[in-house]
């Protein structure tokens, strides 16, 4: 320590901007890690998951229950067992091509109005036959006729042979794979793993808004401001916040995995799939996932350095709310470009994605589980980490600026009320104006 005067000077070095942003990122993750809203935080997406699920899974049933397959045969016993007996022999080759026959109560009595009987709504049939084998009528809705015609009467075309012909049976030979199944199951990876960090980022990207708007507020983003650079301070917050934000996604996966233990046969029941039979991509499960937590790394802090330049510009709550609504939107159809870009590999429409700083990390995630190449993935991280400085550089920027400006602003259009009590004890006033 050392005197001048009355002041008294700090020997100690300032602070570079690694260890200034060091400084603000474990304050910044210590303070949301540990305060009630977000334990809220991290049970709020639970809550639409679960809604969601069972939503789904009462939807699907009913829409299963909804749609009928059972065509009514109405025409005299001896068709009917026919027809019943072609479509009960079909169906092992054909599946869901062949409807199920049923005849239907009441039909041989005199006067049956088929048309009549559907329109009255007495059973769940999606058409019924009348007439005979060798001139069946299919009467039904203009869609229900579009979607059984055929089946119908290739069912009446074997039903009307004397002898039933034998349906040889097909020897097989599957392979593992095939190149256009191979790259059909790839798509469906990148599209899954799209999905998901696309959901994750704009879920968690908030909290970066939220927290420079708060602080902002009380004035304790100036002070910090007037202590160390900004550019320092934007780069802590957005690194304590993807902390928080893989703090979040580790509690959710944990729980998502103990779900999945316990109710697995459920949920490939509900769902119709099996999680465990995902495609694997083209540079391995263990690469993917390792890309995959630096390209969401990547997009978090592309959106995170947006957002906090917003927080540079807006004055109020309201504000940030209002301009963060374009960047959203903005930051959907950046996802839309990356997702319609999956099957175009190599276009010029692929190559904008990749090179375009927000779209970046989407595309090229979905490049890594279509193809093998790696040296191209460091590149675009080397790219996408230049994109970040620049941003947050701009932001900062722009912030010290209007922080700069609004001091002044303060200071002519406030004067100090401690000047003024000096100048009444002194007996001394202000010149009058000109």
């Amino acid at each position: 320590m050392s005197q001048i005067g009355n002041r008294t000077l700090d020997a100690r070095p300032r602070l570079s901007r690694i260890e200034a942003a060091w400084v603000i990122a474990r304050r910044d993750f210590v303070a949301v890690l540990f305060s009630r809203a977000f334990l809220f935080f991290l049970l709020g997406p639970l809550f639409p998951v679960i809604v969601g699920g069972l939503a789904g899974s009462i939807g699907g049933q009913v829409q299963r229950d909804a749609v009928s397959t059972e065509v009514g045969v109405a025409m005299s016993a001896q068709d009917n067992a026919a027809m019943i007996a072609a479509g009960e022999r079909l169906a092992p080759q054909l599946g869901g091509a062949v409807p199920t026959f049923r005849e239907v109560e009441g039909a041989s009595q005199l006067g049956f109005d088929a048309r009549a009987f559907m329109e009255s709504r007495r059973a769940n049939y999606a058409a019924i036959v009348t007439g005979t084998l060798r001139s069946p009528q299919l009467v039904g809705t203009d869609g229900q006729i579009a979607r059984w015609r055929g089946p119908v009467e290739l069912v009446a075309g074997h039903a009307l042979a004397q002898a039933p012909p034998d349906i040889p049976a097909a020897q097989t030979l599957a392979v593992t794979s095939s190149a256009a199944s191979e790259r059909s199951n790839r798509i469906r990876t990148a599209q899954a793993a799209q999905m998901v960090m696309f959901l994750l980022t704009m879920l968690l990207a908030g909290m970066v808004l939220s927290n420079l708007a708060e602080e902002k507020g009380n004035k304790i983003i100036e002070i910090l401001a007037a202590a160390i650079p900004m550019d320092a301070v934007f780069m802590g917050k957005l690194f304590a916040m993807l902390g928080v934000s893989f703090v979040g996604i580790a509690v959710w996966g944990t729980l998502g995995w103990g779900f999945w233990a316990i109710a697995e046969d459920a949920i490939v029941t509900v769902t119709q799939t099996n999680f465990r039979d995902l495609p694997g991509p083209a540079v391995g499960w263990s690469m993917f996932l390792a890309l995959g937590i630096v390209y969401f790394s990547m997009a978090y802090l592309l959106l995170g350095a947006l957002f906090l330049t917003i927080g540079a510009m807006a004055n109020s709550v309201r504000e940030v709310q209002t301009m963060s609504m374009p960047v959203t939107m903005m930051q959907l159809m950046v996802f839309f470009l990356a997702a319609y870009t999956i099957t175009q590999p190599g276009s010029a429409l692929e190559m904008f994605a990749i090179v375009f700083p927000l779209s970046s990390p989407f595309a090229m995630l979905a490049r890594a589980a279509m193809e093998e190449t790696l040296w191209i993935h460091a590149l675009a991280l080397a790219w996408q980490a230049c994109a970040v400085v620049l941003l947050v550089k701009g932001g900062s920027i722009l912030f010290r600026k209007r922080v700069m400006k609004s001091g002044r602003a303060g200071r002519e259009k406030r004067p100090s009320r401690f000047g003024r009590l000096g100048r009444e004890k002194s007996g001394t006033s202000p010149e009058p104006a000109e």
